[in-house]
């Protein structure tokens, strides 16, 4: 990377959004996010709260929810979609509900992605949509499908029901012609997650990439996987849709290696991961013709790369088959200079009641304490942006 070298240093147009009182909030928040007991105190007493009915929903509302959710529903987002899109920034609406587990809940997950999917249908803010498989079907019915193991007359049923849902969403995808990111979770689940992401494609994806897994490269086994898809796809002729991220469960997965005894199936070090995500891009850049990618990340030198893969193969910022993904409230210095750029843009938008999203956002407040040098950069970051505003 040449002429742009330090884009991402640009804190005036990564922060174009945000008022000064926007950019304290942000910046009180990384703070408090970088001191690890005080996440961990601040969780505990949170849950507390909310499972003894305290009135704190305000205040959560009006901190954490707002920097890191687009709304309590989909209409609640709209305000913010329009504003990132008037910066060149996609939003992909993310029901961040977790946890539910009986086929009522399912269901109502199935009705609130097909509903995201016709609310989006006229909005070209919103070119994509997503859900987890275990918001469609029980983690332990995917384990034992993924293992081969019989099912009783009730599980047949219960899989039967999970391949429906998968059905009913793709189809509503293809026919609003909106891309749908089907999310990678415990590796334990993930071969029949894979399985029926595959049948998806082949039966969707046949004009080009509707469908898309979600490849976790911090897996060793992934790039291999990719690999023998595309020989497939390729036999059979039907298009592959990738959304690369480097993973969010390296520590249960870690662990419950070890407890059961068996090989992680973690790459051994950050090292490994990046150059397996890095080669990952590289394979799919190279295949193109039969592949499209959503490149899920935080890391600058990932997001260099893609724009140096983009320019050497002579494509338009803009070509179709490449999206770069962030989650919302964070990395808005890759997002914002990538999107000023006239790359395809896209920030995942957590949304959903405050006490139903607090599951996610604790999760995304302790990865960030776990993860080296993300939070310290995004406080660098809004630091320098206060600094020059100070200077003006």
């Amino acid at each position: 990377m040449q002429e742009n070298e330090r884009i991402f240093d640009n804190t005036e147009i990564a922060f174009s959004l945000k008022n000064d009182s926007e950019l304290e909030r942000a910046y009180f928040l990384f703070k408090m996010i970088s001191i690890e007991p005080l996440v961990k105190i601040g969780t505990a007493a949170t849950n507390f709260a909310l499972k003894a009915s305290l009135p704190i929903e305000g205040l959560i509302r009006s901190t954490v929810f707002d920097h890191f959710c687009g709304g309590v529903n989909e209409d609640d987002c709209l305000p913010v979609i329009h504003k990132l899109y008037e910066k060149g920034v996609s939003s992909v609406l993310d029901y961040s509900v977790e946890g539910k587990q009986n086929e009522n809940e399912f269901d109502k997950a199935v009705e609130k992605v097909l509903k995201i999917l016709e609310f989006a249908k006229n909005i070209d803010a919103i070119p994509i949509a997503v859900f987890k498989p275990t918001g469609f079907g029980r983690l332990e019915l995917y384990e034992k499908v993924g293992k081969d193991k019989a099912l009783s007359v009730d599980e047949k049923r219960e899989w039967e029901n999970i391949v429906n849902r998968y059905d009913i969403v793709c189809a509503k995808a293809k026919e609003n012609d909106i891309e749908i990111l089907i999310d990678a979770e415990e590796s334990w689940m993930q071969d029949a997650a894979d399985q029926l992401v595959t049948l998806m494609m082949q039966k969707y994806n046949t004009e080009k990439p509707i469908v898309f897994n979600t490849l976790q490269m911090y897996r060793h086994d992934r790039l291999d996987f990719l690999k023998k898809e595309y020989q497939k796809a390729k036999k059979e002729g039907y298009f592959l849709g990738y959304k690369l991220v480097r993973g969010a469960y390296m520590e249960k997965e870690n662990e419950r290696a070890e407890d059961l005894g068996y090989l992680s199936p973690i790459c051994i070090d950050k090292a490994t991961t990046d150059d397996n995500f890095n080669t990952g891009l590289k394979f799919i850049m190279d295949n193109l013709d039969l592949i499209s990618v959503f490149a899920g990340t935080h890391n600058e030198e990932s997001s260099y790369l893609l724009m140096d893969l983009m320019k050497q193969k002579e494509l338009n910022n803009d070509d179709p088959r490449v999206w770069f993904g962030q989650l919302y409230g964070m990395s808005d210095h890759i997002s914002f200079n990538l999107a000023s750029l006239g790359y395809n843009v896209a920030k995942y938008m957590p949304f959903g009641p405050v006490k139903d999203v607090m599951p996610y956002l604790i999760r995304r407040a302790e990865e960030n304490t776990s993860v080296a040098g993300q939070t310290s950069r995004e406080l660098k970051l809004l630091n320098s942006e206060k600094k020059r505003r100070r200077s003006l």
